[in-house]
């Protein structure tokens, strides 16, 4: 993990530069818009707390009026701390929301011992979460996924689904209901780790699939690491490679029309072309 800031000078560029990641990625991708109300999902890591903070911040001086509600799914895990969440938020002075939902239970009858149970897991807080979105009349709802999530998730789905796709910075859900943000787009995840420890979040660890050593996802976390360690930068760009994409450089024919493709050049008769005696 990385270490903390080491004295208040390297904590204030820390915040500002993620605040300013988090205002840039909001204005690009027009994630926020006057008089949203914005449904921040707040899950006791060190991520959705940085979201949470960062928004709150940005919206105090933000030239829109938008407004912030946190959520947080209770999923019934043994041992979860059902203090720790609510205490925090009174503090912050939020409007607040702790779903209780027993999806420890479905996963954990559902899935055989050893297996991965993030997939199950994620389908089930997604849905309980796109709900409540509705209910509460939110129009977005915030994810806490940073930039080596969604480059990690690049690689997850080319290496074991065949697939080229991430996690986009804003997205529509299927049903065509809810638009799910990530205002961390731009963060790494290092500079996440420090702000959090420096803040002295009150994390919660998952105990549900945090134990999962050999999920594919760690796999192709070591690997980004080491690629970074050998090679500095190169998650950042891989990061803007999703950005910058040529369809006709790839080969998926719904994305761009190589049936249709021809040359300018026009067949000539045979007369017309000038022999050359080799």
């Amino acid at each position: 993990m990385s270490a903390k800031p080491k004295t208040q000078y390297d904590f204030n560029k820390l915040q500002k530069r993620l605040r300013r990641q988090v205002g840039e990625a909001i204005v690009d991708y027009n994630m926020i818009e006057d008089g949203d109300r914005v449904m921040v999902c707040l899950s006791g890591g060190k991520d959705s707390y940085t979201m949470l903070e960062i928004l709150m911040s940005l919206k105090k001086s933000a030239p829109i009026s938008f407004e912030l509600v946190a959520v947080n799914l209770d999923q019934k895990q043994p041992g979860f701390p059902e203090h720790v969440l609510p205490e925090y938020l009174d503090a912050l002075g939020i409007e607040y929301y702790i779903l209780e939902r027993d999806t420890y239970s479905v996963v954990k009858r559902v899935i055989p011992e050893g297996k991965t149970t993030c997939g199950l897991c994620s389908r089930l807080r997604r849905g309980t979460l796109y709900g409540f979105a509705e209910e509460i009349g939110a129009q977005k709802i915030a994810l806490g996924h940073h930039r080596d999530d969604i480059v990690e998730t690049l690689f997850l789905n080319m290496f074991f689904q065949g697939s080229l796709k991430a996690m986009p910075p804003k997205l529509l859900s299927d049903d065509g209901k809810n638009v799910i943000i990530r205002p961390l787009a731009y963060c790494k995840e290092a500079d996440i780790e420090r702000f959090a420890r420096a803040r002295g979040f009150p994390i919660i660890p998952c105990n549900l699939c945090g134990s999962q050593e050999h999920l594919q996802r760690v796999q192709v976390k070591e690997m980004l690491a080491q690629w970074e360690r050998d090679y500095p930068g190169r998650a950042e760009t891989i990061f803007k490679a999703l950005g910058n994409i040529s369809p006709s450089q790839l080969a998926d024919r719904d994305l761009f029309d190589f049936i249709s493709l021809k040359g300018t050049n026009t067949i000539k008769p045979l007369s017309d072309i000038r022999m050359v005696n080799l």
